[in-house]
């Protein structure tokens, strides 16, 4: 047995069966998809809708504060790059946390990111039902977030080309207007054109009390929004187990994610801000939608307004997508019912799609109950849950890196650059970020869910040994097949 071959079993996550959890999915997710679907999760409903409470607070130094994420985010992306190219799997995060941290880190790291992706959905149906609301106010917010949460449910169901189509349109829709905008604003600040020309200018960053008008502090505690906004730039590792050819397609997306964060999220906030003075922008409010409002563009905010809502029907997309994956994985290492395993005719893992719909409809209810709180309270847990994610994907990096070392394991044909120095620099910043939520009153409630998710956790684990003592026994099974296939050990 090959090294390789060794690496493949350890993690295939199926004990004795050597099913591997991706096999009969459809691979049906091309370059051109996979390429908007990793664009896409890097332009979201955080930036959107998010920017303008963060602005409030931060004032122009919220422009670093995205540089500084986005530095620590592409660290998280070429990590997880390194070990998609060592095993590219479709139950990526759980996988590689199950294979090299044991396979309680592999159950509490699946069932964490499907917990995110259920949150993040509840946001994103708060954001879209805020975003019809801007045409018709009359309309309550849970009917809006009703009706999407429902149509896109019907989408996901029919095939993974579907939701690749769906998710290219909806990125095609965001790409295309970011880049209007810069250009747009860019024309405001140069050439002096439309209602704003008078008062844009670049200046508008630095005059109104200086880059850090609330202080350093204040500009630190909206990292935790921030990190919100890149959260779903790791799906691209679930498309893994359904992508043409992931060993060309995912570095290259990956690869592209710096060029991304300096147009989408550092350019386009720097040409915002030129437009309009940071003093004019409130919480709740986009600030993309309250520029063009400012420019004077016919019917320029109402497109605006489009163009987020479309930004955030593709994150609960995603998250609809991802979410049925990922329990499909837990299902085939015995960490959920067996059932949630199987697959539709139309090879999509349809009942976990639909376990995790109906807990999206929390959200419709908590647009129902405290419409005015729903996005604050759901996005800060989903940032808990999407910490815990990248700390698995670091540490789990960091690992497999000392088995690369000692010769146990294959080195990765796309190798994180640094090794496991920025992946360690990732971990400091996420702990920091962790600490920033705690001292923060409005966000520390995601702590208390995350305690009482960690208990829930902690007795589903208890049941599952319980039960099906070779789960966790897994870990040396895995010694034993290192020493049968004559690998070193450590």
């Amino acid at each position: 047995m090959t090294s390789k071959q060794v690496g493949t079993n350890l993690g295939d996550g199926s004990g004795a069966s050597g099913d591997t959890p991706e096999e009969g999915y459809e691979r049906g997710l091309g370059s051109r998809q996979v390429q908007m679907i990793a664009i896409g999760g890097a332009i979201g409903v955080g930036l959107f809708l998010g920017a303008g409470a963060n602005i409030a607070k931060a004032g122009p130094s919220l422009i670093l504060m995205y540089a500084l994420a986005g530095v620590i985010v592409f660290f998280i992306m070429r990590a997880l790059g390194e070990l998609l190219m060592y095993r590219p799997v479709s139950g990526s995060f759980s996988e590689y946390a199950r294979e090299f941290l044991g396979p309680f880190f592999g159950f509490v790291t699946g069932w964490t990111y499907w917990l995110m992706w259920v949150v993040t959905g509840m946001a994103e149906l708060t954001a879209a039902a805020i975003y019809v609301h801007f045409w018709f106010p009359d309309i309550p917010q849970w009917v809006t977030a009703l009706v999407f949460l429902i149509l896109l449910y019907v989408a996901n169901l029919i095939s993974v080309k579907l939701f690749g189509e769906i998710e290219f349109w909806f990125s095609m829709v965001k790409v295309t207007a970011l880049i209007g905008m810069i250009v747009i604003g860019l024309g405001v600040v140069t050439l002096g054109f439309s209602q704003a020309g008078d008062t844009a200018a670049v200046s508008n960053i630095w005059a109104h009390d200086g880059i850090f008008p609330n202080g350093i502090g204040s500009s630190l505690m909206t990292l935790q929004g921030v990190m919100f906004a890149y959260l779903a730039v790791e799906l691209v590792g679930v498309t893994a187990g359904e992508s043409e050819n992931p060993e060309k397609t995912l570095p290259k997306a990956i690869n592209t994610l710096p060029w991304r964060i300096i147009v989408f999220y550092v350019g386009a906030l720097s040409v915002i801000l030129m437009v309009v003075k940071w003093t004019e922008f409130q919480p709740g409010v986009s600030p993309f939608v309250a520029a063009f409002a400012k420019i004077g563009i016919p019917a320029g905010a109402a497109i605006i307004n489009f163009v987020v809502l479309t930004a955030a029907l593709s994150s609960c997309n995603s998250g609809m997508y991802s979410t049925g994956r990922m329990l499909r994985d837990l299902a085939a290492n015995s960490e959920a019912p067996k059932v949630l395993g199987k697959l539709s005719s139309s090879k999509t893992p349809a009942l976990g799609i639909t376990l995790s719909v109906v807990l999206m409809g929390i959200g419709v209810v908590l647009n129902y109950v405290v419409p005015e709180k729903a996005f604050a309270y759901v996005t800060s847990v989903a940032t808990a849950a999407g910490i815990w994610t990248w700390l698995m994907i670091l540490v789990s990096h960091i690992l497999y890196r000392r088995q690369v070392v000692a010769g146990r394991l294959p080195a990765s044909s796309f190798p994180a650059p640094g090794g496991t120095v920025c992946s360690w620099i990732a971990v400091a910043f996420l702990l920091l970020v962790t600490g920033l939520i705690a001292i923060d009153p409005e966000s520390r409630v995601s702590l208390y869910v995350g305690a009482g998710w960690a208990v829930c956790l902690a007795v589903g684990w208890a049941v599952l040994k319980s039960r099906n003592p070779h789960i966790a026994a897994r870990a040396k099974g895995q010694d034993k097949q290192l020493e049968t296939a004559g690998q070193p050990r450590g």
